[in-house]
């Protein structure tokens, strides 16, 4: 797995058009605000878009990495419907040295999206920094950053699947829902 980018760019380079419908593919929908791919999976697909702090038509979208792969994110709504963030709630409430250390994943979301755009007001995103409430985003920053920037995303990382292992998710260029 590789990222392309662990800090984003003001203006960063256009996203290739192949990366694009392989996207859409992936959503079954056009994908809005997408900056800049900030991971792969190794079977070469985006897995993680950055996406513009602001949606086009100006809707604050405070999810800055979005993790895009159907595989990885069927594997982790397994892992969310099993009350794993639940259990990782609760860890942060009694294990201190967790709780700072996702204090610090927090600040660099925001630090990263800051650099593009400062949504005034709004948290960053996945339940930083006080819980756990989408373990999609945790993964998607944990990818996009690079490994020991969010424990939570790092230890769902490590419970997934290798979910690239069958093949890819869509062909590049494949047609959205296929």
């Amino acid at each position: 797995m590789t990222n392309d980018s662990a800090t984003p760019d003001a203006d960063p380079t256009p996203v290739d058009q192949r990366d694009l419908a392989a996207v859409e593919a992936q959503l079954s929908r056009t994908p809005r605000g997408v900056r800049r791919v900030a991971h792969r999976c190794p079977c070469g697909n985006p897995d993680v878009v950055e996406t513009a702090p602001r949606l086009p038509d100006g809707a604050p979208f405070p999810t800055l990495f979005y993790l895009t792969c159907p595989k990885a994110a069927s594997a982790i709504g397994t892992l969310e419907a099993s009350g794993l963030m639940k259990e990782m709630t609760e860890r942060l409430r009694t294990d201190p040295d967790l709780a700072a250390a996702y204090q610090a994943a927090d600040a660099d979301y925001r630090a990263r999206r800051d650099a593009i755009e400062v949504l005034e007001g709004f948290p960053t995103a996945g339940g930083m920094p006080d819980r756990v409430k989408c373990l999609h985003v945790l993964a998607g920053h944990a990818l996009a950053a690079g490994p020991g920037v969010n424990p939570l995303g790092d230890e769902t990382l490590a419970l997934l699947p290798e979910w690239w292992k069958s093949g890819p998710c869509v062909e590049p260029g494949a047609e959205p829902g296929a």
